[in-house]
């Protein structure tokens, strides 16, 4: 689990009702991929994106770095809207860098090192020195001596080595925030710990601060300074890593840990796969796969009707553990 203290700043990329829609085929419903969300990244700060397949953290994440226009709502950066247009867009997005899930597929076959690495800074026509700069980004992710890497082709790489490599060419540019989807996905179990912990020296030396979106609650145990799970367009739940995940409120968030190899009592199987964005639920969109709902619980808490008919409003994005649920929020008030 990530040890840095909760920072209280102002945000360093905000989210601001943000909706992000796709037109249906031949007459089909709208998609909802991004239903109103709400989410604030501070400075220093390591925020976890956390969901199932389908669920819309990978349409969020390449919203707030510029690359899907939103529907509705704003994105924000150091306090300024983001402009998806033109000069104001490119130089965005030498401060925010993505880095994928799969190195290999980052990495074109033809370049060398030195070119992977030395490409961002072609593209914004750094004026510096290159190849210290090349150095730098190498050294920072720990491929060191970077010399030794410089004139080495992709196949050449273990993947873990491949994954720095696109590290690197994200830090070359220096940026005040990363976007690293599912980055440990394709590595094996002995290099996850290492890039995992690359990121937080990253974090701790240079101040940096990342969106880490994955379907691993155990990868954001150890990473994450604070947790957003998200399910069918909308934050359900979110909060500082150690409270959210040692005392989980919504359904969706206790069923994705019971899952964990360490956790304890039997597994939350949840039925069925989530419902189409395009057919969001009526009421809480997951009371249709909810064990909470299904075991009678939440009609002995009195709050089975709104489950099914009364949507829930919008998590305002902040700081504080907050949930959506009708039955989290009957049990809070109760206790």
């Amino acid at each position: 689990m990530s040890t840095a203290p909760l920072v209280r700043t102002t945000p360093l990329l905000s989210a601001e009702a943000l909706k992000v829609t796709f037109p249906g085929r031949r007459g089909a419903a709208t998609a909802r991929a991004v239903d109103g969300v709400d989410l604030d990244i501070r400075p220093g700060e390591i925020v976890a994106l956390v969901g199932e397949s389908g669920c819309g953290k990978t349409t969020l994440a390449r919203s707030l770095l510029g690359l899907v226009a939103p529907t509705a709502g704003r994105v924000t950066f150091a306090g300024a809207p983001l402009d998806y247009a033109g000069r104001a867009l490119k130089a965005y997005r030498k401060r925010v860098q993505l880095v994928l899930q799969d190195p290999s597929g980052s990495l074109n076959p033809r370049h060398t090192v030195y070119d992977a690495v030395a490409e961002g800074l072609r593209i914004h026509g750094y004026a510096g020195d290159e190849r210290a700069a090349v150095s730098e980004g190498l050294s920072r992710a720990g491929l060191r001596p970077p010399e030794r890497f410089f004139l080495r082709y992709p196949h050449e790489l273990s993947g873990g080595q491949r994954q720095r490599v696109v590290i690197a060419g994200a830090l070359v540019l220096e940026p005040e925030l990363i976007v690293a989807d599912e980055p440990v996905a394709s590595l094996d179990a002995s290099v996850r710990g290492e890039i995992l912990a690359l990121l937080l020296r990253l974090r701790d030396e240079l101040g940096l601060s990342a969106l880490v979106v994955t379907h691993d609650l155990g990868l954001a145990w150890n990473i994450a300074d604070r947790v957003a799970v998200m399910y069918l367009g909308r934050i359900v739940e979110t909060g500082p890593v150690e409270q959210l995940l040692t005392a989980p409120q919504h359904p969706y968030t206790q069923a994705l840990l019971s899952v964990l190899p360490e956790a304890e009592g039997a597994p939350v199987v949840l039925t069925g796969e989530p419902p189409d964005p395009s057919k969001v639920p009526s009421g809480c969109r997951f009371h249709v796969r909810c064990q909470v709902l299904a075991s009678g619980e939440a009609e002995r808490a009195g709050v089975a009707e709104a489950c099914r008919t009364v949507d829930l409003p919008v998590l305002n994005g902040g700081a504080m553990t907050q949930v959506a649920c009708h039955w989290a929020a009957a049990c809070g008030a109760k206790a």
